[in-house]
Protein backbone atom coordinates (compact mmCIF):
# COMPACT_ATOMS: atom_id res chain seq x y z
CA UNK A 1 0.00 0.00 0.00
CA UNK A 2 1.20 3.30 -1.18
CA UNK A 3 4.28 1.99 -3.24
CA UNK A 4 4.65 1.93 -7.10
CA UNK A 5 6.88 -0.77 -7.75
CA UNK A 6 7.66 0.45 -11.66
CA UNK A 7 10.09 -1.19 -13.46
CA UNK A 8 11.07 0.38 -17.14
CA UNK A 9 12.89 -2.15 -19.24
CA UNK A 10 13.71 0.79 -22.47
CA UNK A 11 16.42 2.19 -19.69
CA UNK A 12 20.38 0.77 -20.31
CA UNK A 13 20.55 -3.05 -18.81
CA UNK A 14 22.99 -1.86 -16.40
CA UNK A 15 20.43 0.48 -14.67
CA UNK A 16 17.05 -1.20 -15.22
CA UNK A 17 15.27 -2.90 -12.63
CA UNK A 18 12.46 -1.85 -10.05
CA UNK A 19 12.58 1.16 -8.40
CA UNK A 20 9.73 2.06 -5.55
CA UNK A 21 7.50 5.07 -5.63
CA UNK A 22 6.07 6.99 -3.03
CA UNK A 23 2.77 7.67 -3.72
CA UNK A 24 2.08 9.52 -0.73
CA UNK A 25 4.25 12.31 -1.64
CA UNK A 26 3.38 15.45 -1.97
CA UNK A 27 4.46 15.81 -5.82
CA UNK A 28 2.66 12.63 -6.46
CA UNK A 29 0.18 13.72 -8.97
CA UNK A 30 -3.14 12.29 -6.67
CA UNK A 31 -0.93 12.94 -3.35
CA UNK A 32 -2.35 16.40 -3.19
CA UNK A 33 -6.11 16.12 -2.76
CA UNK A 34 -5.62 13.84 0.09
CA UNK A 35 -4.26 14.25 3.60
CA UNK A 36 -0.79 15.40 4.42
CA UNK A 37 2.14 13.36 3.44
CA UNK A 38 2.89 10.26 5.37
CA UNK A 39 -0.74 9.20 6.09
CA UNK A 40 -1.78 6.15 4.27
CA UNK A 41 -3.88 5.60 1.59
CA UNK A 42 -6.10 2.60 0.65
CA UNK A 43 -7.53 0.84 -1.67
CA UNK A 44 -10.54 2.36 -2.42
CA UNK A 45 -8.93 5.87 -2.65
CA UNK A 46 -7.89 4.00 -6.29
CA UNK A 47 -11.22 4.55 -6.84
CA UNK A 48 -11.67 8.08 -6.32
CA UNK A 49 -8.74 8.92 -8.51
CA UNK A 50 -10.16 6.63 -11.35
CA UNK A 51 -13.41 8.28 -11.21
CA UNK A 52 -11.42 12.27 -11.08
CA UNK A 53 -9.06 11.36 -14.06
CA UNK A 54 -13.05 9.60 -15.94
CA UNK A 55 -15.11 12.90 -15.38
CA UNK A 56 -12.11 15.07 -16.00
CA UNK A 57 -12.02 13.29 -19.36
CA UNK A 58 -15.37 13.87 -19.81
CA UNK A 59 -15.29 17.69 -19.07
CA UNK A 60 -12.46 18.01 -21.63
CA UNK A 61 -14.27 15.89 -24.38
CA UNK A 62 -11.35 13.70 -24.59
CA UNK A 63 -11.38 9.66 -24.16
CA UNK A 64 -10.52 8.78 -21.06
CA UNK A 65 -7.81 6.50 -20.48
CA UNK A 66 -7.61 2.92 -20.20
CA UNK A 67 -10.34 2.86 -22.52
CA UNK A 68 -12.47 0.14 -23.63
CA UNK A 69 -10.79 -1.06 -25.96
CA UNK A 70 -7.83 -1.27 -23.18
CA UNK A 71 -9.63 -3.41 -21.22
CA UNK A 72 -11.09 -5.87 -24.11
CA UNK A 73 -7.21 -6.35 -24.63
CA UNK A 74 -6.82 -7.33 -20.86
CA UNK A 75 -9.72 -9.57 -21.11
CA UNK A 76 -8.35 -11.00 -24.33
CA UNK A 77 -5.15 -11.68 -22.24
CA UNK A 78 -6.61 -13.37 -19.42
CA UNK A 79 -9.05 -15.49 -21.13
CA UNK A 80 -5.46 -17.04 -23.35
CA UNK A 81 -4.12 -17.11 -19.85
CA UNK A 82 -7.65 -19.54 -18.48
CA UNK A 83 -7.16 -21.60 -21.93
CA UNK A 84 -3.52 -21.57 -21.60
CA UNK A 85 -3.98 -23.58 -17.84
CA UNK A 86 -6.47 -25.72 -18.78
CA UNK A 87 -4.71 -27.24 -21.58
CA UNK A 88 -1.40 -28.15 -19.84
CA UNK A 89 0.10 -24.68 -20.23
CA UNK A 90 -0.21 -24.70 -24.37
CA UNK A 91 1.04 -21.48 -25.96
CA UNK A 92 -2.18 -19.51 -27.05
CA UNK A 93 -2.37 -16.72 -29.14
CA UNK A 94 -4.18 -13.88 -28.21
CA UNK A 95 -6.81 -12.73 -30.33
CA UNK A 96 -6.17 -9.91 -31.79
CA UNK A 97 -2.50 -9.77 -31.40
Amino acid sequence: MNDLWFHDHTIDSAEHGFRRVQVTEPDHPYAGAWWPPGHGLGYEHAFVHEMKDFLEAIAAGTDPAPSFEDGLRVQRVLAAVEQSAAEDSRFITVEGS
